[in-house]
């Protein structure tokens, strides 16, 4: 669908730069699609699942590490001096 919308150019620019996106549509429509998947995300958390919080930390691996998970999951950021391993 076409649109004619007001958009900052210069944010627009830098988000098109930053994430790689071939055109201003795809940059659009991702932010859109951002926002979207956020706000669903809201909603879900946001149910009362009748669990308590002992049954869902029973639900659980006793082993499961968020930050390994984390590390996969995000990439590293483009800013800031990286930590030293220790």
């Amino acid at each position: 669908m076409k649109m004619t919308m007001h958009i900052d150019e210069a944010l627009l620019d830098r988000v098109i730069a930053h994430y790689g996106y071939s055109s201003k549509t795809e940059a659009v429509d991702s932010a859109l699609r951002e926002l979207d998947r956020k706000a669903r995300y809201r909603a879900v958390v946001s149910e009362d699942w009748g669990m308590t919080p002992e049954e869902i930390k029973a639900g659980v691996a006793e082993d499961y590490d968020v930050l390994a998970t984390r590390a996969v999951a995000e990439p590293r950021s483009r800013y800031g001096k990286a930590k030293e391993e220790v």
